[in-house]
């Protein structure tokens, strides 16, 4: 019989916010015939979406929506992440409305990926790829491990926000030490990022060898 063509591995990438997951792909994308596939991409597309937004209206009504009748994601921001009952209960809503949508659009993004001819794995980019249930997407998952304070400055440089804002944020997602434990691998990303590279190309190159299972 003549051999099955092998499935392009997907390679799921978690850490905490600022850990530079996006950019260690950039990296791999720069060497490799890979597709990444990346979350914040299909969140910002669903609150494109119609249904969604009436949806999104009738909980948290027009305040979150700009005078275009576009979702702003700052002031939805500040109603979900948080740790008072009220943040969570609003966060719950929130994932009730857009986590099966998300779920649905990054299956059909991972699967066209996998079916280009010539490429060699499929990188998923998602802050909640355990909370939202999309581990199961993975063949392996690889944790970026990156001090507090260093992702603190990056996300101040990129993003603007303060240690208050980071640290809201992240109490919306699980743990990193549970993250972590749900990874195959971890890729030290302190302070030399062409080690981090390093760890990261030689992970890469053990998932997709043949042998691996």
């Amino acid at each position: 019989m003549p051999d099955v063509p092998r499935r392009a591995p997907v390679i799921g990438l978690v850490g905490g916010i600022g850990s530079g997951k996006s950019h260690l792909a950039r990296k791999l994308l720069e060497k490799h015939p890979i597709e990444i596939v990346e979350g914040d991409s299909a969140g910002h597309l669903v609150l494109e979406d119609l249904p969604v937004q009436e949806e999104l209206r009738k909980i948290f009504g027009s305040s979150i929506f700009t005078p275009e009748g576009k979702v702003d994601r700052p002031k939805l921001g500040r109603l979900v992440f948080g740790t008072t009952p009220e943040q969570q209960a609003a966060r719950s809503n929130l994932e009730k409305i857009v986590h099966p949508r998300i779920t649905e659009i990054l299956k059909g993004q991972l699967e066209r990926a996998r079916s280009r001819a010539g490429i060699e794995a499929v990188i998923l980019d998602a802050a909640l790829i355990v909370e939202a249930g999309w581990r199961h997407f993975c063949d392996a998952v690889v944790f970026v491990d990156t001090p507090y304070e260093e992702r603190l400055a990056r996300v101040s440089r990129q993003r603007g926000w303060d240690r208050d804002e980071l640290d809201a944020r992240e109490a919306s997602q699980l743990p990193l030490e549970q993250k972590r434990k749900e990874a195959q691998y971890v890729v030290d990303n302190s302070g030399d990022g062409p080690s981090a590279q390093s760890q990261l190309e030689e992970i890469y190159s053990r998932i997709v060898s043949p042998g691996h299972t």
